[in-house]
């Protein structure tokens, strides 16, 4: 007997027109910006991109992380879902693609030091926001977001933290190469520190806009508990809730607290769905600081 034919994955066209996005903008910030300023990216790219100003050889950089996430795209079609694989494929060829079609521009010069931060500030922002649009859209821009996709889900930890760790072993094999090269260390702690600047802004643009794994408590005082419960159930099939018997202060009424921990990616729907089965609902939210890994997050792919 064979074995059953998975299904090919459906990727929408929405989806891939935010993939093209994401590759452009994401190859704009390399090739304006991280290129110009000499700062070393995470994780595999970080490697490439330090070999490559190693020789000098911009395109020693788009061979190595051709070959970089062709490797990773498989470990995402293996461990993480077919579709994800297929929309950070679109990602990383578009931005193979730009990064030889764009033409050569000049927005800052990186030799003055005030340029140089000019470069990198921008630079961590527009790569975080490309990371972003793929992140939101079911995708990603390839090398550490894929490996940070699979363990965010594993361990509940969001993503741009996880592209900070994959930075430091990427950092420190760039930082001896420039070394090697070089042998000139202030130059070498100069570079460190554009390239941990460039790290944090990416990661920090990347969380502020990317929310599936922000875990969020949200509160809802209501006289019909069974009313709000239905409403959260209604939005996010997956969360429960828990219901306490409370009294307003002022009038001393009868009140039902009704908590549920979902992401803040679900907040919003979560919110209209109460807002709609109680329009005169009191409610609130807080970020929660650690939370068991039974708790179900929705498959990124």
């Amino acid at each position: 007997m064979s074995p059953p034919k998975l299904s090919p994955p459906h990727i929408k066209l929405s989806e891939a027109l935010y993939m093209f996005v994401a590759g452009i903008v994401y190859a704009i910030a390399l090739k304006y910006f991280v290129f110009p300023s000499g700062i070393i990216l995470t994780g595999t790219e970080g490697i490439s991109v330090s070999i490559s100003y190693y020789f000098d050889k911009t395109l020693i950089f788009i061979v190595l992380y051709a070959l970089f996430q062709i490797a990773l795209i498989t470990f995402a079609y293996l461990k993480i879902s077919r579709g994800f694989a297929i929309r950070s494929a679109i990602v990383v060829s578009t931005v193979i693609l730009f990064l030889f079609i764009l033409p050569e521009m000049t927005f800052a010069d990186p030799a003055p030091q005030n340029e140089r931060i000019t470069l990198v500030l921008f630079g961590g922002i527009i790569a975080g926001f490309a990371k972003a649009i793929a992140f939101k859209h079911r995708g990603s821009t390839g090398d550490e977001d894929i490996i940070a996709a699979h363990y965010a889900v594993k361990y509940l930890r969001p993503v741009g933290s996880i592209a900070i760790i994959a930075g430091v072993v990427s950092t420190a094999f760039g930082l001896l190469l420039h070394y090697l090269k070089a042998h000139d260390f202030p130059t070498l702690v100069n570079t460190l520190m554009y390239t941990s600047l460039y790290i944090f802004v990416s990661a920090q643009t990347l969380n502020a806009i990317y929310h599936k794994f922000k875990i969020t408590m949200l509160v809802v005082i209501d006289e019909n508990p069974e009313k709000i419960g239905d409403a959260i159930r209604k939005a996010s099939p997956h969360r429960t809730y828990t219901v306490q018997a409370d009294i307003d202060g002022r009038l001393n009424k009868q009140l039902k607290m009704v908590r549920t921990i979902i992401t803040r990616e679900e907040l919003p729907k979560v919110l209209e769905s109460v807002r709609a089965a109680s329009p005169d609902a009191f409610y609130y939210h807080h970020d929660v600081e650690g939370v068991s890994r039974k708790f179900y997050i929705t498959p990124i792919g």
